[in-house]
């Protein structure tokens, strides 16, 4: 049950890893290119943590945290250059 938990979190993370490349690489625009970015540093949260939940470990909330301020802090500041350069 464990394999086959681990090898469907990991199609549907590659998936959406994947789909998320392609939003960054077509986006027409630089909030396009944001948003993909953002849903890449999701995907990866996703993978660290089903990696720690699969494993049953928790030395990785540290890493967890870290990038989930840097996807916060850089998706607002990202945005707040767009407004301003609409501006």
């Amino acid at each position: 049950m464990t394999v086959l938990l681990a090898v469907a979190l990991t199609v549907l993370l590659s998936a959406t890893a994947l789909l998320a490349l392609v939003r960054i690489y077509r986006g027409p625009s630089l909030l396009d290119r944001v948003v993909g970015a953002d849903l890449l540093l999701a995907a990866m949260l996703g993978a660290v943590g089903a990696e720690a939940a699969v494993n049953r470990h928790a030395t990785t909330l540290p890493v967890l945290v870290v990038l989930s301020l840097l996807g916060f802090v850089g998706s607002v500041s990202l945005v707040r250059f767009a407004v301003r350069a609409e501006s």
